[in-house]
């Protein structure tokens, strides 16, 4: 049996003998050998460019000469030279001031005779002075000299008033708050207990809620009610006067010490 050539045109008119050779695929079939030649050309050049292609661009380019570059340690510079230079400073003594003196003004006695002297101005026994009630004192007047001295009895006390002490800032949140004597069960009692709702409101059919919020003191006093949520005038004049009625809070504490403390409570009017 002879070999069969499949893309030659003896095979092509064998196969579409007695067929319609003007469909489309009579055309590709006769043009068969063609494309794979020309395929084949294409892939042997695309293979033969991949690999001669870096050879001839190495080829192409300058060689490059490695430089040396010389790198000097610091450990390797010499030390600069640091001159010792004595900054001499000129100090000028400053002057003592002045020794103070204690003194006493000193009157000058005055000589008179016997019937002009009264006896409120005679010279009293040591009995006569330990029974009287007159004070001496023996205070010293400090920083006068002699010309200038003052009479002890010419001083007025001066009474010097302690400053004022600087209110600490209440907390908003510290180690352990403050707590109602019962805890927050026995405080809604004491609300719901002391409560008086408004005639006004009630006729006008007023109800909610009044947020109010103080200070409890490092003393367990409430200070500083105000009204952080309002409801009515007259609900929230009540809720105010109902917080500052209670009793004596345990104080908050932070790092061991009392402090104060905002605290925030909600007081409920509601028409039954």
């Amino acid at each position: 049996m002879s070999r069969i050539d499949l893309t030659s045109l003896e095979w092509c008119e064998l196969i579409f003998k007695d067929k319609n050779k003007n469909y489309g695929a009579y055309k590709m079939r006769q043009d068969l050998g063609r494309r794979q030649l020309a395929a084949l050309v294409i892939v042997t050049c695309a293979a033969v460019a991949a690999l001669t292609l870096p050879r001839l661009i190495r080829m192409a380019m300058p060689e490059q000469k490695e430089e040396m570059v010389e790198v000097t340690q610091l450990s390797m510079l010499e030390e600069p030279e640091v001159k010792d230079e004595n900054i001499v400073r000129k100090v000028e003594p400053i002057a003592p001031p002045p020794a103070l003196k204690s003194t006493i003004k000193f009157t000058a006695p005055v000589v008179k005779k016997d019937e002009e002297v009264s006896d409120e101005d005679e010279l009293k026994s040591q009995q006569e002075l330990t029974e009287t009630k007159v004070q001496i004192s023996i205070a010293d007047v400090k920083g006068n000299d002699e010309l200038n001295g003052k009479d002890i009895a010419d001083l007025k006390e001066v009474i010097t008033q302690a400053p004022e002490e600087v209110k600490e800032q209440p907390y908003t949140m510290v180690e352990q708050m403050p707590q109602y004597p019962g805890g927050i069960t026995e405080l809604l009692k004491y609300i719901a207990k002391n409560l008086r709702y408004p005639v006004i409101a009630q006729e006008n059919g007023i109800q909610g809620r009044v947020i109010v919020r103080f200070v409890v003191t490092a003393t367990g006093t409430v200070e500083q009610v105000q009204v952080m949520r309002s409801l009515d005038p007259n609900c929230d004049k009540e809720a105010v006067r109902v917080v500052q009625s209670l009793p004596k809070w345990i104080p908050g504490k932070q790092n061991g010490r009392n402090v104060p403390v905002y605290y925030t409570v909600p007081i409920t009017f509601k028409l039954q």
